[in-house]
């Protein structure tokens, strides 16, 4: 009996203990309630509308109470015309932003990071690089609208000059691509470049000493000592980026969409959101994020295992 009582208050204590902890600690985690409560209101709360993926929504019966359609939405989709024409631009797109855009921050970071002296100069251009992320899309291409119209912009002036003829950039298909890329790069590699700089600031700096003895020169060094300690950085967000190959970026897509250039620039993330709005095919559009948000995980869980077997650099 005393056996049994004594295991009972051991297997007691630590719950006891997280309680005494919390007490002791309620200050710190009031400051993390507000966190907590965002979280269940704004990303728990609503996973249960992920049921709709599953029924035949009717606005009188509310999702609760609409009749279940199994797997319907999902093999609607999977059969329709628009899903190979939508897949295909998603993932052209975000391969591209992927090959482009995955090493300008790694590049950007090897550049700043070289520079030694002139701290001011350097500061300079980090501040300059992270603020277009600060910058909203709507006004990024409100930007590029206003430079490359031919009604006025700067780059159709220029063209005038030298005696060709404007440009249409913003409606034509063969510019719509270079322009989702080097705008991106432009937005987000300043502040991409943030997680690269940290960790190049662990490198030790006898390595660098070390190799200029022996006679290494600035490519050497980065190539055989700064890239290899900072594999681990890399192999994470490359993880991540695989993850999300599927969001090719809403908000840029949608605003840069224009008649001309709607055959190659509809993705899932703007189809979803006509086919939900537009045509009020909720259960439709809901079945197909459901669908992306699954492929995703599903392609993160490759690319973290493979990455895990051939590098050593994994998530979990």
């Amino acid at each position: 009996m005393s056996n049994t009582s004594s295991t009972v208050r051991r297997a007691r204590r630590p719950s006891g203990k997280v309680w005494r902890d919390i007490k002791r600690h309620k200050v710190l985690y009031l400051f993390i309630l507000p966190c907590v409560i965002s979280l269940l209101v704004f990303n728990y709360y609503p996973m249960y509308g992920a049921l709709l993926a599953f029924k035949n929504y009717d606005y009188s019966l509310g999702i609760m109470g609409s009749p279940w359609a199994g797997l319907a939405n999902f093999r609607e989709f999977l059969h329709s015309p628009d899903f190979w024409t939508v897949m295909k631009n998603t993932v052209v797109i975000s391969g591209l932003k992927l090959l482009f855009g995955f090493p300008a921050p790694i590049i950007l970071a090897l550049l700043l990071n070289e520079i030694k002296n002139g701290k001011k100069f350097k500061k300079t251009v980090q501040t300059m690089s992270y603020l277009p992320n600060f910058v909203s899309w709507v006004v990024v291409v409100s930007l590029l609208t206003v430079i490359f119209t031919p009604y006025g912009g700067i780059v159709n002036d220029i063209r005038g000059k030298l005696g060709k003829e404007a440009i249409f950039f913003m409606g034509e298909k063969k510019y719509f691509y270079p322009m989702v890329v080097l705008s991106d790069i432009w937005k987000n590699a300043g502040w991409g470049s943030i997680v690269y700089l940290s960790a190049l600031s662990g490198v030790d700096q006898e390595l660098y000493e070390a190799a200029m003895i022996d006679g290494a020169g600035h490519l050497k060094c980065t190539w055989h000592i700064t890239l290899p300690s900072i594999k681990g950085t890399i192999g994470i967000m490359f993880i991540f980026a695989v993850g999300g190959i599927l969001n090719a970026g809403f908000d840029q897509i949608l605003l840069l969409q224009q008649p001309a250039n709607n055959q190659i620039s509809e993705i899932l993330d703007t189809f979803v959101l006509k086919t939900g709005l537009s045509y009020g095919r909720f259960e439709y559009a809901t079945a197909i994020g459901l669908f992306k948000s699954l492929f995703a995980f599903i392609l993160m869980m490759i690319t973290n295992t493979v990455s895990k077997k051939l590098t050593e650099v994994s998530i979990f």
